[in-house]
């Protein structure tokens, strides 16, 4: 589907439902159909190869079938159009993680001789890991956010950020983040945020960067990533897709975009909660420091005063779990699992206790949910 097709100006509510589904009346359809194939017919040879010379070329999606599934699929054409539609991006391409997505951006610009990325603390853990091993050939310089300018050098390739980050939900000004790169494209991780409460693309990021197994995909039982960006960035990015394999399911698309029609509601809902549960628990003696932004959202962090492993057994409605943005409650402690990767020194640093515990808030009732942390709180 054509993702630089005008479209009129609709609401975020309407669009989560509407984009990527225009289509389907004239198809006499109502629901999106799933393609699963992993390859499709020609008859005309030399027409095909034509077609896939220009992709090799350019990267702009073919007219037509997409001859083999590494290339494109439609399924995962409307989640992309729909995703695009959300965050006020020209375009968006889909992989089979966050992380996959992630290292297509850096292959992106490793391939174009701009292999130094400046990156601000606190990240996903092993968007940490990735930037700081240098497994794809990568530098990095880790900054301050009034450090950015001063640390870019010729080859830097990005300006890569997190806010709210994971897992402090520090905020961040991506406005005058957006002004210290320059010409360097900004990378915003939105993945706790999503396009309800924030879109980074009217902020002046470049490049949006989305773990899809969280928020949009919203039900904990679908894997993928997804990157908004300009439609030049995304054919560099569909070349890296098409040549490295990490491309994301067809039943993994369709999941998406149907996580995307209730992704409004899902926030807002959970977001309430969260609200709530947080001034509970900053007012409770047994919590040393609740953080939660200022932006709002699902996600709620706080540091215990007593023991952070003993809350964790203690759970029993809430899930003792790693990820987030399902319509369950989940918590974790970042320094035991999700940024466990990152050097104790680094995690300090960042804010990232040891005392710190994360939790998503799901749809439960509220009420519910403050009885199973206070009893979980009295045994730690």
């Amino acid at each position: 589907m054509d993702t630089t097709a005008p479209n009129p100006v609709r609401s975020l509510a309407t669009e989560a439902v509407h984009a990527g589904r225009e289509d389907l009346a004239e198809l006499g359809l109502h629901a999106p159909p799933l393609d699963l194939s992993t390859t499709y017919p020609s008859y005309d040879s030399r027409a095909e190869a034509a077609r896939i010379d220009a992709f090799a070329g350019t990267g702009e999606r073919l007219e037509g079938p997409p001859v083999y599934a590494r290339l494109d699929n439609p399924t995962t054409a409307r989640f992309e159009t729909a995703l695009a539609r959300l965050e006020g991006t020209e375009s968006a391409v889909a992989f089979a993680s966050g992380m996959a997505a992630l290292t297509a951006c850096l292959q992106v610009r490793i391939s174009m001789g701009l292999r130094h990325v400046v990156a601000v603390r606190p990240l996903y853990g092993c968007s940490d890991h990735l930037l700081t091993a240098g497994l794809l050939g990568s530098e990095v310089t880790w900054v301050d956010p009034a450090g950015i300018a001063d640390a870019i050098r010729p080859d830097t390739g990005l300006v890569m950020v997190e806010s709210p980050a994971n897992p402090t939900l520090a905020e961040l000004d991506l406005t005058a983040i957006a002004r210290s790169c320059g010409e360097v494209p900004l990378l915003a991780d939105n993945t706790f945020a999503t396009p309800v409460l924030q879109r980074p693309a009217e902020q002046g990021a470049r490049i949006v960067l989305h773990s899809a197994t969280k928020y949009l995909g919203g039900h904990g039982d679908v894997l993928g990533g997804v990157v908004g960006c300009d439609e030049e960035f995304a054919r560099r990015l569909r070349l890296v897709r098409f040549a490295t394999g990490g491309v994301l399911h067809p039943l993994a698309g369709y999941l998406l975009l149907r996580g995307l029609a209730t992704l409004p509601v899902r926030v807002r809902a959970a977001s309430a909660t969260a609200a709530e549960l947080a001034a509970r628990l900053a007012a409770d003696p047994r919590v040393a420091r609740v953080h939660y932004p200022r932006l709002g959202g699902a996600m709620v962090a706080f540091e215990v005063a007593g023991d952070p492993h003993a809350v964790i057994a203690g759970v029993r409605l809430i899930t003792p779990a790693v990820s987030l943005g399902s319509v369950d409650s989940l918590i974790q402690h970042p320094a035991s699992i999700s940024h466990r990767v990152v050097a104790e020194g680094d995690r300090h640093a960042a804010g990232v206790s040891d005392r710190l515990l994360r939790m998503s808030v799901g749809l439960e009732d509220v009420e519910d949910l403050w009885r199973d942390l206070d009893a979980a709180l009295g045994r730690g």
